[in-house]
């Protein structure tokens, strides 16, 4: 049963009509309540955050990394976040399709990485395919802004306040707005 989990990671439709999806519920499910515990940690304690952290990943969260509490995800177990990196309060991480976020990232309040979505036909709905974002390291992601899946934000980019990124950011570059475009590059 397994498998299920392999298919969704690979980018195919997963049905809740499927063997073994009520397996992927059941870690997505225990991988939300893991994030409501996150939710009541203080955040000044930054170890009992690491330790719920590396519970919802899999994996130990680097020590260099801060997550401000609370943060909403439904499954961790894709997602890799790098050194040094601060993430704010009130962020989304749909991760079943995979979330790579490199070294030195700055990710504002109530920012949503969703890597999930809907099959488009009507009679098919509820089933669902992801695809893969990966921020680069030293990306800044302004608040409230929304990265939708299969987006891949280069390196040193800074993303405005409030964006929803469709596609691809090149490195060195500024992006704002619905859907974001190319402000201007980042000279240094």
């Amino acid at each position: 049963m397994n498998d299920i989990f392999a298919k969704d990671l690979s980018g195919e439709l997963v049905s809740p009509e499927e063997p073994g999806y009520e397996l992927l519920i059941d870690d997505i499910f225990s991988t939300m309540e893991t994030a409501q515990e996150l939710a009541t940690v203080s955040v000044r304690d930054q170890n009992r955050v690491h330790e719920l952290m590396e519970i919802i990943l899999g994996k130990p969260l680097d020590e260099s990394t801060t997550v401000l509490p609370p943060l909403y995800i439904d499954y961790g177990k894709p997602v890799k976040i790098g050194k040094g990196c601060f993430i704010q309060q009130c962020c989304t991480f749909f991760g079943r399709g995979g979330i790579t976020i490199g070294d030195g990232v700055f990710i504002g309040p109530k920012c949503n990485l969703i890597t999930i979505n809907h099959d488009p036909n009507p009679d098919n709905r509820s089933a669902t395919y992801g695809l893969p974002i990966v921020i680069e390291d030293k990306v800044w992601i302004g608040i409230n802004s929304t990265i939708l899946p299969g987006v891949k934000i280069g390196y040193g980019s800074i993303v405005g306040a409030q964006s929803v990124v469709t596609k691809d950011v090149p490195p060195m570059t500024v992006v704002a707005g619905n859907p974001a475009r190319i402000i201007k590059r980042i000279e240094l």
